[in-house]
């Protein structure tokens, strides 16, 4: 639905399913529910997350006709897509094969750009579209420095390839999509310093000359032409996990003229941690309770001296709970952000309200995505209906006046 500050959604990535079928299912039992109470009386968009399956069954032209006319007949609309995972995301292990296949594949390559061919069918005119994807891998899987880089240049240049694709679409459709890496702890990528820094030091230099020879422009056009393509996918639950400040990456990344194609919309688990011996027991019995075996929720803790100790997953960090130079742990679980008290644990709520205020005083993107997809294993406390804590969500979002 269109707000003052873009268009606001929720990604599709909350409801589990294997296939196309399954995923359409999903939509047309809860979509309209959710439309009813956020959007009665006008469109509302859909952040459309497609497995690898999903994505070769829906690019068939029946399957797309068929989907088409149902955005149409529900005042529905697709703009932004979540290409992150590339399989099945629920009821199943995920863990850091949720970067799998990275970007060192030509899989997760041509996955991408079969995702943008859905999208550019299912655009509305006039609209930008936008596709967030994963940090380029998962950074623990290269052992050495040099593993590292090789795999950040090879994944670089399967980014560019995309990139040309998009340029491509642009100058034969008109119509102008981005691919937005999305940083988060343990990828390649995993601060909006590291984004920048790839951004400056691995993309351009290796963009712009292929830009250049591939479409015949100067440099400087190659730059532009990557800007307009390649965006930040700013995930309020992954920057505030790192502590991040967020007025300081917004202005940096506006001084480079460096954009964010979609804000999404999440919010991570948190505690102080200077607190009585029984309450730190409480605290740990707390974040205990959402130690679940699905997803990655990996801990960054702030020290007394103002440095980070990360740890790879809530078991590794609870295991050194006692640790006494941490005073704040942040773990990477998204919890409903219309909640900000749970116990002796909060929400990193108040990130979300400073960005959305910043949206709101300076707008630097027109996409804006509710992301929290982990209902299905949430604490039983805080489990509602699908669609009625989709809802609850949309319209804590509106409540704030984006």
């Amino acid at each position: 639905m269109k707000v003052n500050t873009g268009h606001l959604t929720y990604c599709t990535n909350i409801h589990p399913g294997k296939n196309w079928d399954d995923d359409f299912k999903a939509l047309q039992e809860n979509f309209p529910v959710i439309k009813q109470s956020v959007s009665p009386n006008g469109p509302l968009g859909l952040g459309l997350r497609l497995s690898n399956i999903s994505s070769l069954e829906l690019i068939k032209e029946d399957a797309l006709a068929e989907f088409k006319q149902w955005l149409k007949e529900n005042a529905a609309y697709v703009f932004t897509m979540n290409g992150f995972p590339y399989g099945e995301f629920h009821r199943t292990v995920v863990k850091e094969d949720v970067h799998t296949p990275d970007w060192t594949t030509d899989a997760r390559r041509e996955y991408t750009i079969r995702l943008f061919n859905i999208l550019q069918s299912l655009l509305p005119e006039g609209m930008n579209g936008g596709i967030s994807t994963s940090p380029l891998s998962y950074r623990h899987w290269f052992k050495t420095a040099d593993d590292f880089a090789q795999a950040k240049r090879t994944a670089t240049l399967n980014v560019i390839a995309v990139i040309k694709e998009l340029i491509r679409i642009s100058e034969q459709t008109g119509k102008i999509m981005h691919l937005d890496l999305e940083p988060e702890p343990d990828g390649i990528l995993e601060t909006g310093r590291e984004f920048i820094d790839w951004f400056e030091n691995d993309l351009l230099p290796l963009g712009i000359p292929a830009i250049e020879s591939s479409f015949n422009v100067a440099g400087i056009e190659a730059e532009s032409l990557i800007k307009k393509h390649l965006c930040l996918c700013y995930d309020v639950c992954h920057f505030a996990i790192g502590y991040e400040a967020h007025d300081e990456v917004l202005k940096e990344l506006e001084a480079k003229g460096i954009k964010v194609g979609k804000i999404q919309i999440s919010a991570a688990l948190k505690a102080n941690l200077d607190k009585s011996e029984a309450d730190r027991e409480i605290i740990k019995n707390s974040f205990q309770t959402f130690n679940e075996p699905t997803y990655l929720h990996q801990v960054v803790a702030l020290k007394k001296d103002g440095g980070l100790i990360r740890y790879s997953d809530l078991t590794p960090a609870l295991e050194d709970f006692e640790n006494q130079e941490a005073t704040q742990w942040r773990a990477h679980f998204h919890v409903p952000i219309s909640i900000k008290e749970i116990g002796l644990l909060q929400s990193t709520q108040d990130d979300i309200t400073t960005v959305l205020e910043l949206q709101k005083n300076a707008p630097f993107t027109d996409h804006l995505e509710v992301e929290t997809y982990t209902w299905e294993v949430l604490p039983e406390q805080l489990k509602l209906p699908i669609a009625q804590s989709i809802s609850n969500e949309l319209n804590w979002v509106i409540k704030t006046n984006v």
